[in-house]
């Protein structure tokens, strides 16, 4: 199950850069490729908005 990214996602990049596999698009809020995704966390322990979680 790969890590979401909710509403409270004010695209400020933190996570994109972070993410090993580069699953992390840009947009009004940031989304994550699930095929992509790893699981690892990295984005969710960057994120400052507390905005990725798992579903």
């Amino acid at each position: 199950m790969a890590y979401v990214i909710g509403n409270d996602c004010i695209a400020c990049g933190t996570c994109i850069d972070e993410c090993p596999v580069g699953a992390i698009s840009e947009g009004d809020i940031y989304s994550i490729n699930p095929d992509a995704c790893t699981e690892c966390g990295t984005c969710a322990d960057v994120c400052p908005n507390e905005a990725i979680s798992l579903p």
